[in-house]
């Protein structure tokens, strides 16, 4: 992912005009980077230090989840909607 996809996705998930850190942009940014290490091990299954990293994404990503869903439901429901997350 590039710079201007990575800006591309906040200003799609942010919450207001100068957000570059909500929860919300921070988990759709690690929702596209796990969708292409993803692809990428479909490739290469044997990449086991891509395999490492793509599994510490998806830890981020639930904590982050989590911590949403502890403070506003409502915001966490409507992004796992947004991004097609299972839940």
């Amino acid at each position: 992912m590039d710079k201007a996809d990575k800006q591309a996705v906040i200003a799609e998930y942010r919450t207001h005009d100068n957000d570059t850190g909500s929860t919300e942009s921070q988990v759709a940014v690690l929702t596209t980077r796990i969708t292409e290490l993803t692809q990428h091990l479909r490739e290469h299954k044997h990449d086991e230090s891509t395999r490492r990293g793509l599994l510490k994404l998806v830890g981020k990503r639930r904590r982050l989840l989590r911590y949403l869903n502890s403070e506003d439901v409502n915001r966490y429901r409507t992004l796992i909607a947004r991004l097609g997350l299972r839940r």
